[in-house]
């Protein structure tokens, strides 16, 4: 590759992989690689080989560390050195990681790194090997912004994950709800109820999203995992997974609710009694919001908790 190339997130325009030249080409010498890269616009960098890391990889790694900015070691295609490895010999998996671990290592200490961070990798299995610890590094390396962003569209690659991001988006029931709360103050009929509706659908996209339970997600697992589309979709209950979220889809969903939709009409009417009507229609936008909201979100992290049990059989 002969030129930096953005890979924009599918489901998340805030987020894009930037896939960078190798250093030390013609185009891109050392000296200038950082300049010529636009170093500024990267968060943190992964330093990806398949086979052994390099001078230039290290040159490169220095580089970074002198702008004050992370890098990470990534050892790809470890899958690929586990079936070569058994092919040839009866060391178990175990130490066979160990093995290429320890080589990686050693050699990147050799060539000036003190204490390198290398996480082995298969992008075929992702639940397996140093993905996990990655994310959790990451996770805990990046600023509280950019490490929720990074967060929602990780993988499911085990249940710790989705649990995570079931607490991040917990966090933002409060302030959707109080949004809710505070279009029931103004006294336009049917204003309330078309902010609501407003809320609850970009909110749910981002929570189907984020628990990647969107059709398109679905799709890229079932192909990546071999367990059909189908039988994954077949495990979900939520009546909004993997389908365009509209303002007839939560009319389905409120009748679920038993009450919701009732609680709305009530909200709605209370606005234009005098004196008590506003604070008691803001009360109840607010419950009714956080009452719908919780609900999906709590059936969509069980529904991928299913998915990923399901994926990994």
């Amino acid at each position: 590759m002969s030129e930096v190339t953005p890979y924009p997130h599918p489901d998340n325009p805030n987020l894009t992989l930037w896939d960078l030249p190798g250093i030390g080409t013609k185009d891109f010498p050392a000296r200038k690689y950082l300049k010529l890269v636009g170093f500024d616009k990267y968060d943190f960098f992964l330093i990806i080989s398949d086979t052994r890391f390099r001078e230039n990889d290290v040159k490169l790694a220095q580089k970074i560390k002198k702008m004050k900015r992370n890098f990470y070691f990534v050892r790809s295609k470890i899958d690929n050195d586990i079936r070569a490895e058994e092919s040839v010999s009866d060391s178990s998996k175990e130490k066979t990681l160990t093995k290429i671990r320890d080589d990686c290592i050693q050699r990147l200490k050799d060539l000036g790194i003190e204490s390198p961070r290398v996480f082995l990798m298969s992008s075929f299995q992702l639940h397996k090997f140093d993905f996990s610890l990655l994310q959790e590094t990451l996770e805990r390396e990046l600023p509280k912004d950019k490490r929720d962003t990074l967060l929602y569209v990780m993988p499911n690659v085990n249940p710790d994950v989705i649990s995570k991001k079931k607490k991040a988006l917990k966090v933002h029931l409060y302030l959707l709800a109080t949004l809710s709360a505070a279009a029931a103050a103004v006294p336009v009929p049917g204003l309330s109820v078309a902010v609501d509706v407003a809320v609850l659908i970009g909110a749910v996209t981002h929570f189907v999203h984020a628990f990647g339970l969107d059709v398109q997600s679905l799709k890229r697992l079932a192909i990546r995992t071999a367990v059909s589309y189908t039988e994954l979709r077949d495990v979900i209950i939520s009546p909004v997974a993997a389908k365009e979220i509209t303002k007839e889809l939560f009319l389905k969903v409120f009748a679920q609710l038993g009450g919701a939709a009732g609680l709305i009409g009530a909200e709605e009417v209370s606005r234009f009694i005098p004196i008590v009507g506003i604070p008691v229609a803001m009360s109840l936008s607010f419950v009714t919001t956080y009452r719908v909201l919780n609900f999906i979100l709590n059936q969509l992290a069980e529904d991928a908790q299913k998915v990923l049990k399901k994926a990994l059989v």
